[in-house]
C-alpha cells in the first residue's frame, strides 16, 4: 500500500522525468519539491515505490524513472488536470470555425490537437448505425460525367464522379435524380442499402428508357459503395512524423505503432474497449495495450458527442508522456467538437 507522501514523490518522479528525460534521484526532489523532508527518506519512499514496482532503475546507481504500472497509478490518482491557457482555448476555438463538413471538421480536429500536444491525434468518425439518407443529389456535369452526392442526417457528406455508358438528356437527368432520390431518401443508412441490393432493373437496352435504367443502375451502384463506407467505422488521424522524432523514448521498435496507424483496426479495438470515467476520459498505458502489439505505447482518449451518437478522439504516443495537459487537451478538444456538432445538428 503506498502512503499518501509515496503518491507525492511518485507523482514528482513522473513529472521530473517527463520534462527531463533523465531518470530522477533522492537528491533532485528534495531540490525541486518542497517536501520538508530529508534526502534519506525520500529515498526510504522510494524504495517502498520500487517494491510496489511503480519505479525502476534503468541503470545501476542511476536515479528512478516511473514503470508503465508507475504511470498507470500517477494517472488514476490526477487531483486535476494541467488547465490549457487561454490563448491554446482560443485557438482550438479558430482553428475548428466555419469547417467545410465532417470531414474537413474531423480533420481539423486532429490537425489542432497534434499541435496542442505533439503526439499523433486520433478521432474516431460517429457511428453511423443510427445515421439516415437525408439528400441524394445526382448532378449532371455534360456528357457523360455526373457527381453523386450523399449527404445523412448526421453530416457525412460523399461525393463521386461517375461516367455513364451514355448522354442522358435534361429529362433523362431528372428521372435519374429522382428515381436514386425515392430509393433512399429517408431510410436508415443499412435499410437504404438493402433497397439498392433489392434493386431489380431490366437488362440494358438501346432505348431511351433503358438508357435511364443504365444510369440508375450505375449511379445506385456508387450510392450503395458510399453507403457501405459511411457504415465502417474509420479513423482520421495527424502527426504521425511525430513518432520518428520521439523513438528514443520507445525501448523497441515504432514498427508497431507505425502499423497500428496504417491499418486502423488495432486502434479501433482498443480505443473501443477502453473504459472512460464519469468525465469521458479514459487512459491505456503500456503492459495494459500488450493485447494490441502496443506495449510500448499510451493512449488516451476522451469522448465527444455528435447527433446524439458518441464516439472517440485521443491521443497515441510513448509512456513518458505529459498525462495531465494531455488529458486536459482531449477534454477541451472533445468538449468544442461535441459542441459544434450539436450546433450543426440544431440548424438542420
Amino acid at each position: 500500500m503506498v502512503s499518501e507522501r509515496g503518491l507525492q514523490v511518485l507523482s514528482a518522479i513522473v513529472q521530473d522525468y517527463v520534462d527531463t528525460n533523465e531518470p530522477v534521484g533522492s537528491k533532485t526532489i528534495v531540490d525541486r519539491h518542497q517536501f520538508g523532508v530529508s534526502a534519506a527518506t525520500i529515498r526510504n519512499d522510494m524504495a517502498l515505490l520500487e517494491d510496489e514496482e511503480l519505479i525502476a532503475a534503468p541503470h545501476t546507481s542511476s536515479g528512478r524513472v516511473p514503470t508503465d504500472k508507475g504511470y498507470r497509478v500517477f494517472v488514476d490518482h490526477l487531483a486535476e488536470l494541467r488547465p490549457l491557457s487561454g490563448a491554446q482555448r482560443a485557438a482550438i476555438s479558430t482553428f475548428l470555425a466555419d469547417p467545410a463538413d465532417l470531414d474537413d471538421l474531423l480533420m481539423r480536429t486532429v490537425r489542432a490537437l497534434t499541435r496542442l500536444t505533439g503526439q499523433v491525434a486520433i478521432v474516431q468518425y460517429p457511428s453511423f448505425a443510427r445515421a439516415s439518407v437525408s439528400h441524394v443529389e445526382f448532378v449532371h456535369l455534360g456528357g457523360t460525367r455526373v457527381v453523386v452526392i450523399v449527404v445523412t442526417d448526421t453530416g457525412r457528406v460523399s461525393q463521386r464522379v461517375a461516367f455513364l455508358p451514355h448522354e442522358l438528356g435534361e429529362t433523362e437527368a431528372a428521372s435519374v435524380k429522382h428515381a436514386i432520390a425515392a430509393l433512399v431518401t429517408g431510410k436508415p443508412v443499412a435499410a437504404a442499402a438493402q433497397a439498392i441490393a433489392d434493386l431489380d432493373l431490366p437488362a440494358e437496352a438501346s432505348t431511351p428508357s433503358s438508357r435511364v435504367d443504365d444510369a440508375v443502375r450505375i449511379v445506385a451502384r456508387i450510392v450503395a459503395e458510399e453507403l457501405e463506407d459511411f457504415r465502417q467505422d474509420k479513423l482520421v488521424m495527424a502527426g504521425s512524423a511525430t513518432l520518428a522524432r520521439r523513438e528514443g523514448d520507445f525501448r523497441g521498435s515504432i514498427y508497431p505503432l507505425l502499423e497500428a496507424i496504417e491499418e486502423q483496426v488495432t486502434l479501433l479495438r482498443l480505443m473501443g474497449e477502453m473504459v472512460a470515467d464519469d468525465k469521458g476520459l479514459a487512459a491505456s498505458i503500456g503492459r495494459e495495450n500488450a493485447d494490441f502489439g502496443l506495449a510500448e505505447a499510451s493512449v488516451v482518449t476522451s469522448d465527444y458527442d455528435g447527433a446524439g451518437i458518441r464516439s472517440r478522439l485521443g491521443l497515441l504516443g510513448p509512456m513518458r508522456m505529459d498525462y495531465p495537459t494531455n488529458l486536459a487537451a482531449v477534454r477541451a478538444v472533445a468538449h468544442y467538437l461535441s459542441r459544434l456538432l450539436d450546433e450543426d445538428d440544431t440548424s438542420r
